[in-house]
């Protein structure tokens, strides 16, 4: 029974550990990034600043992923000449690029494959889908490995158009 015991107690601290490991500092300066865009384009997250950006991972095998897009897209719409910058990270296989390029060409924002970026700070990337949000600062301002149920437009609504108004 003590060995029971132990071994939860071990689990439950791996997890909490795991956790801690890939959580943002909400106020704090988001992490690096940078990708080279599906059209070949760098990316860098530090030339945003004075814009609200943000990051979406994502995969084409993910219907969840798949079923927040056109909300993720109708809001850039919207937003996009308030400063509003929308980076679609798939992590597919660089073999299916096709694939992530034919699911991206229904939307407006750029797309980048995860295999040519480098956001190592952000963590292991494995629970999709998976949205930050950066305000006008470079300041992490929603970190995805808290978000429930994914995006969708009133999230968005009331988490990033109110960064969207502060100058």
């Amino acid at each position: 029974m003590v060995k029971y015991q132990i071994l939860l107690v071990a689990l439950v601290l791996v997890s909490l550990t795991a956790s801690a490991a890939h959580a943002l500092d909400i106020g704090k300066p988001a992490p690096a990034l940078e990708a080279k865009l599906l059209d070949g384009t760098p990316f860098s997250l530090a030339a945003t600043i004075g814009k609200v950006v943000i990051i979406n991972f994502w995969a084409t095998y993910c219907e969840p992923c798949r079923a927040e897009m056109p909300a993720l897209d109708g809001y850039y719409r919207k937003h996009r000449a308030e400063g509003l910058v929308l980076l679609g990270i798939s992590i597919d296989d660089p073999s299916d690029a096709a694939k992530v390029r034919t699911v991206m060409s229904a939307f407006s924002f750029p797309g980048a494959l995860a295999q040519y970026a480098r956001f190592e700070k952000y963590g292991r990337i494995w629970h999709i889908p998976l949205t930050f949000v950066i305000d006008r600062h470079g300041n992490t301002r929603q970190d995805g490995w808290y978000i429930e149920n994914g995006i969708d437009l009133p999230l968005l609504e009331k988490t990033v158009t109110p960064l969207l108004q502060e100058k």
